[in-house]
């Protein structure tokens, strides 16, 4: 008789304990994998040991792992955490799999990968489609590319934190595909935050518009979620307008090297940066809808949710 023994789950390494990050985590360590995590900001990670995460004190301590995932906001931090004195590819060890889920220049990320590839490290880019509560859900999306057989090991534990990951390509493609993502994610909001403005300027509350949008052929899994933000003026972040800047600027930069017109975007952008300018960095990018209100002389009050 022989027995049957479970396979043995790969240890996991985590670079990044923000918002998004220790969403991911969870939800890894709620699929029975243990994961170690670092952050910057020690304290920030440390709040993850009660749902059984191992908080270290530097990336030298992650790099005996099997797989390491990155989740930092910008393309110097994902520099500094790889490629910087103490990063992980500066270490002794490295691990067999570098994941970095940040959206980043496709620059910088090819840099960080042939270090890895130095390394001896398989790198796959995978951005996540989604927020905080949309990874809480399982409802988030990862877009990967790199190499296959890195994919083949580690989509069990991309769809332990999403509910779906698509590869699409062997290089950076993945990149920018999130791009194009966010970049589409700014203008859907601007639109929706337009036509709101213009129905309820017309004597329409907004909670009806949104109610008749959202059962509508326009309808989508993104303008239910803002819905609440829309009506009740909630702007508790999931993304900044500052980050949503940031990947309008990485947006028209690749379309600027590709000579693609992107007219619509080219405007988003302008008014995205503006709010980036004017709002603090403690709200949600839906906030442009009190950008538009303003600038059409309409006072919005938040509507409280009827039981």
């Amino acid at each position: 008789m022989t027995t049957r023994t479970e396979p043995v789950k790969p240890r996991i390494g985590w670079i990044g304990t923000g918002r998004m990050g220790s969403a991911m985590i969870r939800r890894l360590l709620g699929a029975g994998y243990e994961v170690g995590v670092h952050n910057r900001t020690r304290a920030k990670a440390e709040a993850l040991q009660e749902y059984g995460a191992t908080v270290v004190g530097s990336m030298a301590e992650l790099a005996d792992r099997d797989v390491v995932f990155t989740m930092v906001a910008a393309d110097d931090a994902l520099t500094e955490v790889t490629l910087g004195e103490n990063g992980l590819l500066r270490q002794r060890l490295a691990p067999d799999v570098l994941v970095d889920c940040s959206t980043v220049s496709p620059e910088v990320s090819l840099q960080v990968r042939a270090e890895s590839a130095k390394a001896g490290v398989r790198m796959l880019a995978a951005p996540v489609s989604g927020n905080p509560s949309a990874v809480r859900a399982g409802t988030a999306a990862f877009v990967v590319s790199g190499p296959t057989q890195a994919y083949d090991v580690v989509r069990p534990l991309l769809t332990a934190i999403c509910g779906a990951a698509t590869r699409v390509g062997d290089g950076e493609e993945a990149r920018l595909v999130k791009i194009a993502h966010n970049l589409f994610l700014g203008a859907v909001v601007q639109s929706l935050a337009e036509i709101t403005v213009l129905a309820e300027k017309g004597g329409v509350r907004r909670s009806d518009f949104l109610d008749f949008i959202n059962t509508s052929v326009l309808g989508s899994v993104f303008t239910r979620y803002k819905t609440p933000a829309f009506t009740q003026l909630d702007f508790t972040p999931t993304f900044t307008p500052q980050l949503l800047r940031k990947d309008f600027e990485l947006g028209l930069a690749a379309a600027r090297e590709s000579e693609v017109s992107m007219p619509v975007t080219a405007l988003v952008h302008q008014l995205v940066q503006a709010s980036a300018q004017t709002q603090g960095p403690q709200v949600d990018f839906a906030v442009l809808l009190t950008e538009v209100a303003r600038a059409s002389g309409l006072l919005l009050q938040a509507e409280v949710e009827e039981r």
